[in-house]
């Protein structure tokens, strides 16, 4: 008998039905991949696994009895936990607060870290009940997490995009302890777009399309791009690098330096560099070492010294957003429900928001409605997103969907200079390799494209040049082409020979 049986389960939104009679089973002990293209229909699934939303249609079975829970308390107390893509921790409170917080009947604190303490030891997890978690790199942040779900002792584990933030050392220690628990019975329901990560994990994988079940796979004995192509119902295009000499110099930094914007923030330090038109610089490093704060002082949203940042000739550290986006200085940040999109805002509204500038979407203070709308419709056919329409909120897409029309919004802007930061988040195959396709198609056409990511394949994939970030101070770039893993690892770690960064073009 199966842990958990899904039987014709089906949930219909207003134009699109997110699951259309969904049937698989997962096995006890098993790490089971779900696997979709963005907005196949994965979040409704584990959401109604968990009891966040109520099917239609359909029944679940788990042990062999009927499972319906009406919402995740109900789902815990019958052994499902989860973990989801986006951490719900206070920076301000230790770990053993927080894990107090999503316990129904929490112990005293020192009992709660005495059990973090046991199982961190018991499953390879080293993390220090005491410490805030403000001041944890993005791997500690999901062992507290994972710690908070396995004090339930659960049955089935649900992770969605776990390594998403992880560094290859921190992705090592989670699938060691994912196969433990598995050894012990514990079946894992897996969803990542991470392919490689898959065959290297997983048992066996059931795969979406448009919210149906269109196969199943041993990923051991599958290729990624098998799986990839069996997501999308089309073969894979792998994204074309044209060979170009650099241009001119848009973007200069001198001695770019900023205080930490908040507690938990980085500072930067002394950063100097330029980067020239056509050309795709690659920015790495452990989430947590000055990424944001670097998006915040290039984009204008954390004005710095006027000389600190130049474009061309002309010094525009002071200025904000929206006259650096006169000037062509695009950019969008990595958190995209909040920060790049207004969730309650629809997509139109999302559109105009920075759009404005630049495509003339407004004038003398009043908005031209029909050109805004244009531009959303044309964001979503390009890029592909699925929605029902324009007018639908940003909350209302899937993370991966959001993260093509945010992207796509900046990139149809037709910015001489593009910040990007973690521009294929959370979205699938097929979507990243548009989307790494048309940063470079933009740097063909001389724009000047700063990409920062901790997924090192896709900056090896787009980057000319690459650098990292190591608690707020930059290495000196280096040609991509050549570099191996070992000499990443050490300059993400901070070994790059620099005190101060400086490059000459």
């Amino acid at each position: 008998m199966s842990l958990l049986s899904l039987q014709g389960l089906t949930k219909a939104y207003p134009g699109v039905v997110a699951n259309d009679n969904v049937s698989f089973e997962i096995e006890r002990g098993e790490i089971h991949a779900l696997l979709g293209e963005n907005g196949a229909g994965k979040s409704t699934l584990v959401k109604t696994i968990y009891g966040l939303v109520k099917p239609d249609a359909g029944s679940m079975l788990l042990e062999g009895a009927a499972f319906a829970p009406p919402e995740p308390r109900a789902a815990r107390s019958a052994g499902v936990a989860m973990v989801f893509q986006h951490f719900s921790l206070f920076d301000a409170l230790n770990v053993a607060e927080n894990i107090a917080l999503g316990m129904e009947n929490p112990p005293p604190l020192q009992d709660v870290s005495e059990r973090v303490r046991a199982v961190s030891d018991q499953y390879g997890l080293p993390l220090d009940p005491s410490r805030v978690v403000g001041d944890l790199s993005a791997g500690e942040r999901q062992r507290v997490e994972i710690i908070r779900c396995l004090l339930q002792d659960p049955k089935l584990l649900i992770m969605d995009e776990p390594t998403s933030v992880l560094t290859p050392q921190e992705v090592t220690i989670l699938f060691e302890t994912l196969r433990k628990l598995a050894a012990e019975g514990t079946a894992i329901l897996y969803i990542s777009h991470k392919l490689e990560e898959i065959r290297a994990l997983c048992d066996r994988a059931t795969v979406l399309r448009m919210g149906r079940v269109v196969g199943a796979c041993d990923p051991r004995q599958t290729s990624a791009r098998e799986m990839a192509e069996l997501m999308v119902g089309a073969v894979l295009q792998v994204p074309e690098k044209p060979e170009k000499p650099a241009g001119d110099v848009a973007l200069t930094l001198t001695g770019l330096s900023a205080p930490a914007p908040h507690e938990f923030g980085t500072a930067l330090r002394d950063i100097s560099l330029t980067v020239r038109r056509g050309e795709v610089l690659g920015v790495g490093g452990v989430a947590g070492n000055g990424q944001d704060e670097l998006v915040a002082a290039l984009s204008g949203e954390m004005p710095v010294g006027a000389s600190m940042v130049r474009m061309g000739n002309e010094n525009i550290g002071h200025l904000p957003p929206n006259a650096r986006r006169a000037l062509g200085l695009c950019a969008a940040p990595e958190e995209r429900n909040g920060h790049a999109a207004a969730p309650d805002m629809t997509l139109i509204e999302n559109a105009l928001l920075t759009g404005n500038v630049r495509k003339g979407l407004s004038s003398r203070g009043f908005i031209k409605w029909d050109r805004a709308r244009d531009f959303a419709a044309e964001i979503i056919e390009k890029f592909d997103v699925r929605t029902p329409s324009a007018n639908n909120t940003a909350r209302s897409l899937s993370g991966g969907n959001l993260q093509k029309f945010v992207i796509g919004r900046e990139i149809m802007q037709d910015p001489d200079v593009l910040i990007i930061n973690q521009p294929t988040w959370g979205v699938d195959a097929s979507a990243a390799a548009a989307i790494r396709q048309a940063i470079l198609d933009l740097a063909a056409d001389g724009a000047a494209v700063i990409v920062i990511s901790q997924d090192l394949d896709e900056l090896m994939e787009i980057a000319d040049r690459f650098a990292a970030l190591n608690e707020g101070r930059m290495s000196d770039p280096r040609p991509a082409k050549g570099l191996t893993i070992d000499e990443i690892g050490l300059m993400l770690g901070g070994s790059h020979d620099m005190e101060v960064s400086h490059v000459d073009a």
